[in-house]
């Protein structure tokens, strides 16, 4: 596809919403995954870390 402005590059041939919208989608995925994963390995790391700290009470209690 050629085009003959910026304004035509944009537009995407009247499929600018889709195309955009699409690449917007994809890019905000792509910038919240890594926070979302971030969070996730803590949240385990936190439960593991309960878990061995129950678990150490219970081995000293008994």
């Amino acid at each position: 596809m050629n085009w003959h402005s910026p304004a035509e590059f944009f537009a995407m041939g009247g499929y600018a919403l889709y195309v955009w919208g699409s690449f917007g989608m994809c890019a905000a995925a792509l910038t919240i995954e890594p926070f979302l994963l971030s969070r996730r390995r803590h949240a385990i790391l936190r439960s593991l870390r309960r878990h061995a700290q129950a678990e150490r009470m219970d081995r000293d209690g008994s």
